[in-house]
C-alpha cells in the first residue's frame, strides 16, 4: 500500500424527504464520478473546521438546507485506505433529522434525486458503498459503528468493526 498517498478528512450527510426517501447526487467529478452518493465534502482543515461545522456547511451549500447541530447524529466514522487508489479519507456519517422539503436544484458537482432505501442498491454507486456504506447506515443510523476498511484497488475490500456501539 502506498503511504504516501494524501490523507483527506469528510463528512457524509444523509438525507431524506418527508416520505422518507435517501437524496442522492449523481457525481459529475471525482471521487464517484458517474455515481449516486450521499451529499458531503472535505473538512476546511485551514480553518480548523469540526465534522459538525463541514456537516452543516455542506448542507447549507450543495442543497440549501439550514440545519444546527441538533439535526444531526453522527453514527460513525469510517477510515478508508487508498480508496480509487487516489487517497486515504477519514468520513465522518451523519444522519440529518431535518427533512428536505423539496428536490434541490443541480449544482456544479451533480443533480439529485430522491430514492427509497430498497432501490438504492440497483443504482451504480460504489462498491464500497454497496458493501460498507450501506449496510452499515440501515444497522446504526440510529447509534455509532467505527470502521477501517482497506480499499486497495488491486485486492478484496477488507472492513474492520472497530466500535459498535
Amino acid at each position: 500500500m502506498d503511504k504516501k498517498l494524501p490523507f483527506k478528512i469528510s463528512a457524509l450527510v444523509f438525507v431524506h424527504n418527508e416520505q422518507g426517501q435517501q437524496l442522492l447526487i449523481k457525481r459529475k467529478k471525482a471521487p464517484n464520478l458517474g455515481c449516486w452518493s450521499p451529499i458531503g465534502g472535505k473538512l476546511d482543515m485551514a480553518t480548523g473546521e469540526s465534522p459538525y461545522e463541514c456537516a452543516r456547511r455542506e448542507t447549507e451549500e450543495e442543497i440549501g438546507l439550514s440545519i444546527g447541530d441538533d439535526n444531526l447524529h453522527c453514527f460513525g466514522y469510517i477510515s478508508e485506505k487508498s480508496y480509487e487508489g487516489a487517497g486515504h479519507w477519514l468520513m465522518f456519517l451523519f444522519e440529518c433529522k431535518k427533512a428536505l422539503p423539496h428536490l434541490p436544484e443541480a449544482i456544479n458537482e451533480g443533480h439529485f434525486e430522491f430514492f427509497e432505501r430498497a432501490a438504492i442498491d440497483a443504482l451504480p454507486i460504489p462498491e464500497s458503498d454497496r458493501s460498507l456504506l450501506w449496510p452499515y447506515y440501515d444497522q446504526y443510523k440510529e447509534g455509532f459503528i467505527g470502521l477501517r476498511a482497506n480499499c486497495d484497488p488491486q485486492g478484496q475490500l477488507s472492513i474492520t468493526e472497530e466500535l459498535k456501539l
